[in-house]
């Protein structure tokens, strides 16, 4: 688990306890139906942090007996967790809150009270958003943001970027439709504003369980990855054709890799073991985080018979 996907949870656990709190009183006393939403928006926030940390930890158990290849896809499964979460608790009840108001709308007491706290939020939001920002920008590279996050094999950042930017998408919602509904003397669209903010939640729950969906069933590991490993075993001097390579992520930093070679003629098995002792050092050397490698020697005529419409 690196330091920096820790910082990035951390503050925005912190952060969103905090406003959530705040949002709750502010909720109480103006009897705004959009800021109880943002308050349970956050209470969701600060639940799927937790989540995320306790997935963190369990995925760094050791492999064993009954789990051979380690626990990484723990954090897969609780990063699923949040993305349900995020439906069920925070969309779902925003959208009912604002029904709920449109139907009986209720008047808003001291707004001065709600501008303060949003305000107030959208600080600490902000704050939390460019961290997990900074972070996802040191691991996107070259990529484009919706691209890096379709690539990304570690949720725990781009979770935490999804939420943040789903919740100042909801603050300025809130503070939008309070704004209205004090100026015009229209309490319902207090209701409205929160129903934006429970389909803005929606679609980001859509995008975080598509996601996450994906690595729980097993992706593929990066091309880079891939091309590494024909790579190393393709300049070795006992292979003859390095025909191609199955990746699966199985965890943020671990993959299962299986190699196809075509070995040199009138080599004996010890010289074949040896080759494949070279072969998986130099890989490791490059990419620690593949932490199961399967060698099987054959032509590369079997190969592309074997893998007709699996490689496209």
């Amino acid at each position: 688990m690196s330091d920096s996907n820790k910082v990035v949870v951390y503050a925005a656990l912190l952060g969103n306890l905090a406003i959530a709190l705040v949002k709750f009183v502010a909720a109480y006393i103006t009897n705004s139906s959009a800021m109880l939403s943002e308050a349970v928006h956050s209470v969701v926030d600060t639940l799927n942090e937790i989540l995320l940390l306790h997935g963190m930890k369990k995925s760094q158990k050791p492999a064993n007996a009954k789990h051979p290849f380690g626990y990484g896809r723990e954090l897969y499964f609780w990063a699923f967790i949040v993305a349900l979460m995020v439906f069920a608790l925070g969309a779902i009840v925003s959208v009912y809150q604002g029904v709920l108001h449109i139907l009986h709308p209720e008047e808003m007491k001291n707004p001065l009270v709600n501008y303060i706290v949003l305000g107030f939020a959208i600080l600490c939001e902000g704050t939390s958003w460019f961290v997990a920002l900074k972070a996802f920008k040191k691991t996107k590279g070259s990529l484009g943001y919706f691209e890096a996050f379709r690539r990304s094999k570690d949720p725990t950042t781009f979770t935490v970027l999804f939420e943040d930017s789903a919740a100042l998408i909801g603050l300025f919602i809130a503070l939008l439709g309070i704004f209205l509904a004090h100026q015009l003397d229209m309490p319902v669209l207090d209701g409205v504003a929160s129903i934006l903010i429970g389909v803005v939640l929606a679609v980001s729950a859509f995008l975080l369980a598509r996601e996450t969906k994906g690595l729980l069933l097993g992706e593929t590991a990066d091309p880079q990855l891939r091309h590494n490993v024909l790579q190393i075993a393709q300049d070795d001097v006992a292979v003859q054709s390095a025909n191609g390579v199955l990746t699966e992520q199985i965890g943020a930093h671990q993959v299962i890799a299986s190699l196809s070679l075509e070995f040199k003629d009138n080599l004996t098995s010890d010289d074949i073991e040896l080759c494949v002792n070279r072969i998986e050092a130099r890989i490791r050397q490059i990419h620690p985080e593949i932490v199961a490698l399967f060698v099987k020697p054959q032509t590369q005529e079997v190969w592309l018979e074997r893998m007709k419409g699996r490689l496209n």
